[in-house]
């Protein structure tokens, strides 16, 4: 199963099966009040250009494209929770749901989270620690994402240790040579950059994570043939990672711009569900299918 469907995901998630998915990651809108921005440039010659390079040549930069949308809701809270109770919901009974969130609204959604799920169903906040950006001088630099980890059964979840990569140790002369060579197994804090401007992974989307991140979710709590739903899809980057990793996604997004970059950016039999061909600007990638919803 390799599905986007374009729309509000909340009346799409009601129509989906119970029990579908063995693993929900989402990565909803953090409520910041401000707009979300991702501008790509690229860098011409120009003799007349504001910038300088190699040897003196001067050079110009110009605007590609711009992504952006408003991140912010008057109760977030009651944003979240009926699309939370259908996550619930769709969770098979060994699932388990990855909320990623910023510190500005975490403490209040684990209470939430809490209600739906219960205290029990609780296993882990992971800390996605990164080294980018600016640095305010009034308080200490925000350098770091919460995500927060609830399985629907305590007793009989999917955890594959074996399957997540490994990292070296910060003292390999107190682990001795062998662990040293095989590394360890992550803690609950992630250090992972951010996607950087110039990598080949960057669609310009602009809350757009890092593949490994999300593969390091996808391997230790899906198993292959399993189906992943990521219902605040963005770019896609669940979409990529599952379809790599031999699991099936369902991928939900109402941003246009997010719809164009998930058909370029994911295989050929992915099928499309809501709105037509003509809502999109971007011609689809060869052998997507297009079907109302």
């Amino acid at each position: 199963m390799r599905k986007i469907y374009f729309g509000d995901n909340l009346p799409i998630l009601r129509d989906l099966p119970s029990g579908l998915a063995d693993l929900v990651y989402i990565d909803p809108p953090f409520n910041t009040g401000g707009w979300q921005t991702r501008t790509r440039l690229r860098t011409v010659r120009d003799d007349n250009g504001d910038r300088v390079g190699f040897q003196g040549k001067r050079y110009r930069s110009e605007q590609i494209s711009k992504s952006q949308f408003h991140d912010q809701f008057d109760d977030f809270l009651a944003f979240l929770e009926p699309r939370l109770i259908e996550i619930k919901r769709l969770l098979s009974d060994s699932g388990s749901l990855y909320f990623h969130i910023d510190y500005r609204e975490v403490h209040y959604c684990k209470v939430l989270l809490d209600q739906i799920f219960g205290r029990d169903c609780f296993l882990n906040e992971i800390i996605w620690a990164y080294d980018y950006g600016g640095r305010p001088k009034r308080r200490w630099p925000a350098k770091h994402d919460n995500i927060l980890l609830y399985v629907k059964d305590p007793q009989r979840y999917t955890f594959n240790r074996d399957d997540i990569d490994r990292i070296p140790y910060m003292a390999p002369g107190l682990a001795g040579p062998e662990k040293a060579a095989k590394g360890k197994l992550p803690t609950d804090t992630w250090w992972h950059t951010i996607v950087a401007p110039g990598s080949k992974e960057r669609t310009g989307y602009p809350t757009q994570k890092p593949e490994p991140l999300i593969e390091r979710i996808v391997r230790a709590s899906s198993s292959a043939g399993s189906i992943v739903l990521d219902c605040f899809a963005g770019s896609g980057t669940t979409g990529a990672v599952c379809a790599r990793l031999d699991r099936g996604f369902v991928l939900i997004d109402n941003n246009a711009e997010a719809i164009r970059i998930m058909r370029r950016r994911l295989p050929r039999d992915t099928e499309l569900i809501g709105g037509a061909p003509g809502d999109f600007e971007a011609a689809p990638a060869p052998g997507v299918q297009v079907a109302r919803a």
